[in-house]
């Protein structure tokens, strides 16, 4: 089992957001976790990843059998955690190539492995753009400095393929693509499937699960998953709206 989620509660500011989450995600899998607005599914995603800002209250998450609660945010990205983030941050003055340099070495060096020499390096980045339709105007700029919503998605799906990891997890990435990028970033994802990773995958429209289909879909409901089934939940969805899962519930 690669990811395993035992009723978990968390909360931010005193207020609890995941009241009592469990998943399973296994390697080689795609699982989509969908939901309407503010019912949980970002803030999962961020106390996977280990962003402080949210307690964990009670429950456990276990990655390659590891308790995720004793790793900081740092090391679960060292240890191949990736989030995507649903607003990708700037960072001025930092080109992408030297920010990858130095995310990729930083791994290695976690892992015990020499930093890369320059050339492999940038024979790597060729590779990866071309994996995922990125151009090298892009990754000559500072890290998301002046970039539209479609180019900052591009960047993050080019920064995962740079990282290779194993848990990746994709925060609506979606929001705000036209048809052309979604389908860029949806290849860009689809190449980087493997029998030995995992994604997870957060959207609010069944849209993108056109371009990536799923093994599982999860239904985040007011703090918890209160459906799963295969890619056609994710249609029943987009027929039937999320008025059709509150019902249910009452």
């Amino acid at each position: 089992m690669l990811l395993s989620i035992r009723n978990l509660h968390a909360s931010i500011h005193g207020k609890e957001i995941l009241k009592g989450v469990s998943l399973d995600v296994n390697k080689g899998e795609v699982h989509a976790i969908m939901g309407p607005n503010g019912t949980g599914k970002s803030t999962l995603a961020s106390v996977i990843a280990g962003r402080e800002v949210f307690d964990v209250t009670s429950g456990e998450i276990l990655y390659q059998g590891r308790d995720l609660g004793k790793l900081s945010i740092e090391d679960r990205a060292r240890e191949g955690i990736f989030l995507g983030f649903q607003y990708p941050v700037e960072i001025p003055g930092v080109s992408i190539t030297n920010f990858m340099r130095t995310a990729v070495n930083e791994v290695r060096k976690y892992k015990g492995l020499d930093p890369l020499p320059g050339g492999e390096f940038l024979r790597l980045m060729e590779e990866k753009k071309k994996l995922v339709e990125i151009t090298s105007n892009l990754t000559n700029r500072s890290v998301n400095e002046g970039f539209s919503g479609g180019e900052k998605k591009k960047n993050e799906i080019f920064q995962m393929a740079m990282l290779e990891p194993t848990l990746a997890i994709l925060d609506e990435t979606d929001s705000g693509l036209d048809i052309d990028a979604l389908r860029i970033v949806a290849n860009g994802v689809n190449k980087l499937r493997r029998p030995d990773n995992a994604f997870l995958v957060i959207t609010h429209y069944q849209r993108l699960l056109d371009y990536i289909v799923p093994d599982f879909v999860h239904v985040l409901f007011e703090g918890k998953i209160v459906k799963s089934g295969g890619k056609e939940l994710a249609f029943e969805l987009e027929e039937k709206g999320y008025d059709w899962i509150k019902k249910e519930q009452v």
